[in-house]
């Protein structure tokens, strides 16, 4: 089990409040990734579910008891920081085992358990071995193990990956992903990247300043973002804005486009530019397009075999289906 509800919560800081009361709610199983700029909340919102910081006000329930003021330890969830705070002096089996020892279980269930989170990790030939013999991967499994053998009712992940290199993320990624699918518990992942969230999640949760700005599935989000910050934040290139008489032409004060929902042409199209910076990615080109009346470049998605360089002339043409539209509140327009 591990079905999370946040009621009327709150966090303050003396007289500054980070996390404005919000209703937020976790359902058993699933895969919920808070997502947002440095400084949003969302490493605060998880450290109040984990009850490593108290709530000002408001109520959190796990498993529909009230565990507002129950201690971390027995609050049944297990948490994976950024940091492996793996014993160097402990091998893998010690590590991995530690939380077990720590609540006296006896040592045959501490080996059964041991032994069945080093398989689904891929570990058991590293159990004798001591994390400075590790790639940093393998230390952040050894980590997931550590939280895996306390059988929680929910992991919550704080930027777990943020210290591996671009490779190991990517692999890191896959492996928790399977892992939820394996365990089929309730996971809740912080992070700032939105792909991670994108790729990840079953629920995102996108937060600004503390506030929620909306909650949903990785595709409701990008297909029908609620303002203008969830619009720029999902999304990778993220979305172009425009304003003006462009905007004013769709009865909006501002319109979005992706960068893949403009086709570009060196001859013909609705908006017309010149090109800065491309980036060339092999399947992919992005044009990085210079447009009289816009402040920022104009990204867009192509082909990588499109033969355009810099200074050429550019035009361009959204796809009418595809162009969002904000009010003077940055919220969307049906």
């Amino acid at each position: 089990m591990g079905h999370i509800v946040l009621d009327n919560v709150k966090k303050s800081f003396g007289d500054i409040t980070v996390i404005p009361p919000l209703d937020l709610q976790i359902e058993d199983g699933e895969f919920v990734v808070f997502v947002g700029p440095s400084g949003c909340g969302k490493s605060t919102l998880l450290r109040l579910i984990a009850g490593l910081e108290d709530v000002s006000s408001g109520t959190i329930r796990i498993d529909g008891q009230d565990s507002t003021a129950v201690p971390p330890a027995k609050r049944g969830l297990a948490m994976v920081f950024q940091s492996y705070a793996l014993y160097p002096h402990m091998t893998v089996r010690k590590n991995i085992c530690f939380p077990l020892r720590m609540a006296k279980l006896d040592k045959a269930e501490q080996d059964r358990r041991v032994e069945q989170a080093a398989a689904v990790l891929n570990l058991t030939e590293y159990l004798d071995r001591r994390p400075g013999q590790l790639s940093g991967g393998q230390r952040q499994r050894v980590a997931i193990g550590r939280a895996i053998v306390r059988e929680p009712a929910a992991f919550l992940f704080d930027e777990p990956l943020s210290n591996l290199d671009a490779a190991l993320r990517v692999g890191m990624r896959l492996e928790i992903s399977e892992l939820h699918e394996r365990l089929k518990t309730t996971m809740i992942y912080v992070t700032h990247d939105q792909v991670e969230a994108m790729t990840m999640a079953d629920k995102i949760v996108v937060l600004q300043a503390g506030i929620i700005e909306q909650v949903g599935s990785p595709l409701e989000l990008y297909r029908t973002p609620r303002n203008r910050f969830v619009a720029g934040f999902i999304g990778s290139p993220k979305m172009n804005f425009l304003e003006g008489p462009e905007a004013a032409k769709h009865d909006a004060r501002t319109i979005g486009v992706r960068p893949e929902h403009i086709t570009p042409s060196p001859s013909e199209g609705v908006w017309k530019g010149r090109v800065g910076v491309s980036e060339h990615l092999g399947s992919d080109t992005f044009f990085h397009v210079h447009m009289e009346g816009c402040a920022e470049p104009i990204t867009v998605r192509s082909g990588g075999e499109v033969d355009m360089h810099h200074g050429d002339a550019i035009y361009m043409t959204p796809d009418p289906g595809h162009i969002h539209r904000f009010d003077g509140e940055g919220l969307r327009i049906a």
